[in-house]
């Protein structure tokens, strides 16, 4: 079976050597230690482990975010050495200038256009690193895949004192996939009641959404649960649209207060001592953390539009070189020591062409 070979990767502050206007990213300068010779090396240290990833071929689609520019993703693109690649990136005012991107294969996807995709803020008292939204369409057989590379508010000033940061971005991606799945009052109110049209809106409702990212919470997170609405059960994700009694379609008060709920393939990570995606305790007696997350629709996950994510692929990507120590802790790279790659693990998933 043809399949697509999909990872993330929070790659951990890849700064080009120059100090950005809008940015504060003045730790990033050849004066504080970051030169071109560190850049490089750090370049090709990541490029190494993306190759080893899904056995040695690499993926052919990979979200990555703490990256400041397209330039820097370039660097990396080139040293991977695929000339199949294709990058979909958008620039984001984010206050400390870093991007979500998505590195995608031309062997697998048919090329993007402009208004495929957009980069998505919430504002606070400024703005915050972007939702990434890519919509890509498989050359196999025109399926269509759209993507949200995701990086939420970090906790550097506090877990629950930042959690409403957290809570405000999930309720706003939650809102995107209500957009690709659901249609709006407005065209709702000029559907006509037959079966033809609940068989357009369940179509609708099963389009391929998959979400990758930096969440900074965990799978049981209030914003990831309540307010993004991805589960660990099935019972709310298996839900079709179904019409009213006596209609061929749902009442218009029905149909627009359903909010189409999520997988989260990150749960059976949790609970396993000294396993997670990052090393980062806070306020918790817990040190590692399940933050990189997939979440899925429903027609993802049952393969009901040409593409089905693959449960059993999910993993946690610890090459020996890159974990440290017997605990398999993530090795951060270090401007002084050249050495280390990422505070984070990447993460892999399949999704099967169906």
């Amino acid at each position: 079976m043809a399949e697509i070979k999909v990872a993330f990767w929070n790659v951990q502050n890849l700064f080009d050597t120059t100090a950005s206007p809008i940015a504060a990213d003045l730790e990033f300068t050849p004066d504080e230690g970051w030169t071109e010779e560190v850049f490089d090396i750090k370049v090709a240290n990541l490029a190494k482990i993306i190759k080893q990833m899904h056995g040695g071929a690499g993926p052919d689609l990979i979200g990555l975010c703490e990256v400041e520019n397209k330039g820097v993703v370039d660097r990396l693109m080139d040293a991977i050495g695929r000339n199949d690649y294709r990058l979909a990136h958008v620039e984001s005012p984010d206050i400390r200038g870093i991007d979500c991107s998505l590195i995608y294969s031309a062997n697998v996807f048919n090329d993007l256009v402009a208004d495929e995709m957009q980069g998505h803020l919430v504002h606070f008292r400024f703005p915050t690193r972007d939702i990434f939204q890519v919509r890509l369409t498989l050359k196999a057989n025109e399926a269509e895949l759209n993507v949200f590379v995701n990086h939420w508010p970090s906790r550097s000033q506090g877990q629950f004192q930042s959690e409403p940061y957290r809570i405000a971005v999930g309720e706003r991606c939650g809102q995107l996939v209500d957009e690709v799945l659901k249609v709006d009052r407005q065209a709702y109110a000029q559907i006509s009641d037959t079966a033809e049209e609940l068989a357009k809106l369940n179509a609708r409702w099963n389009r391929n959404i998959l979400l990758m990212g930096d969440f900074n919470d965990d799978p049981f997170s209030r914003s990831i649960t309540d307010y993004l609405l991805a589960s660990k059960d099935l019972d709310k994700v298996e839900e079709e649209v179904k019409a009213a009694p006596n209609r061929e379609t749902p009442l218009i008060k029905t149909y627009l207060k359903r909010q189409p709920v999520l997988f989260n393939f990150s749960w059976p990570f949790l609970g396993q001592p000294d396993r997670g995606t990052i090393f980062f305790s806070g306020e918790s007696a817990n040190t590692m953390n399940v933050f990189d997350q997939f979440m899925v629709s429903r027609g993802l996950y049952y393969g009901k539009s040409g593409l089905k994510a693959r449960p059993d692929s999910v993993r946690i990507f610890t090459p020996l070189e890159m974990a440290s120590g017997a605990k398999k802790r993530p090795k951060a790279f270090d401007m002084n020591t050249k050495k280390g790659y990422s505070d984070h693990f990447p993460i892999e998933i399949t999704i099967d062409i169906v």
